[in-house]
């Protein structure tokens, strides 16, 4: 099975290091990354679109189709937001991209497996005293009754970048030589931009059944058929 995917966020930390695994896998026979801003890579398997609204991707739809996975890295920070604000930030442009990919593909939506980045501690009930979870877990929640192959809800906690990245967020930086003590300490809450990049592509490959990955079920993923 070869892998054609969608990115988006390439331009942050944890799209561009999906990406960056993506390029360098095997599997992977082409991207396409969609974003608001130019990333300015060139490679062969990849193609950019720049975008700047995701809330109307009609101009851009004839060029979704024909894709098995969708790694949807985009999102924001909830600090200094309200509810509605970072509901429509979140959810809403989320579950937009997803139900355009399956109007755009119809019936062949069933052929693709849709990776949404979600975090440490989202509230699946949706009923929580935290705004983000609850936020979150209503995004997984309705990306996975969606028509699609499979969905999957990446859970990461503090993650490990991957070093020579352009995009590396600063406070990462200076805490990634550290990395190894979180790790040992606490290693439900942590994982690696490797590990999750390699994860995404493996649930596509593999189909594995549990459908939320924390930190612990990442890293088994990014390692299925190395066995």
């Amino acid at each position: 099975m070869k892998i054609k995917v969608i990115i988006t966020g390439a331009t942050g930390m944890v799209g561009e290091g999906v990406l960056h695994e993506c390029l360098n896998h095997p599997d992977v026979e082409s991207v396409i990354i969609i974003n608001r801003k130019p990333y300015g890579l060139k490679h062969e398997k990849l193609k950019e679109i720049i975008h700047g609204d995701f809330f109307d991707l009609s101009p851009i739809e004839d060029q979704l189709s024909g894709y098995n996975a969708c790694f949807f890295c985009a999102g924001v920070t909830s600090l200094g937001k309200k509810e509605d604000e970072y509901k429509r930030l979140t959810y809403d442009m989320t579950m937009n991209f997803a139900e355009t990919l399956v109007k755009v593909n119809g019936e062949k939506s069933n052929e693709i497996t849709f990776c949404y980045v979600s975090g440490l501690g989202t509230d699946s009930t949706e009923n929580g005293k935290t705004m983000w979870a609850r936020v979150k877990g209503k995004t997984e929640n309705d990306l996975m009754k969606l028509p699609f192959k499979n969905a999957y809800a990446f859970r990461p906690g503090y993650i490990q970048p991957i070093k020579g990245l352009k995009n590396t967020y600063t406070v990462y930086k200076f805490l990634a030589p550290f990395y190894p003590v979180f790790k040992t300490l606490f290693p439900k809450y942590t994982v690696t931009l490797k590990e999750l990049g390699q994860a995404m592509t493996n649930v596509v490959l593999y189909s594995p059944e549990k459908k939320v990955l924390e930190c612990g079920e990442i890293r088994n993923a990014a390692v299925i058929g190395n066995e």
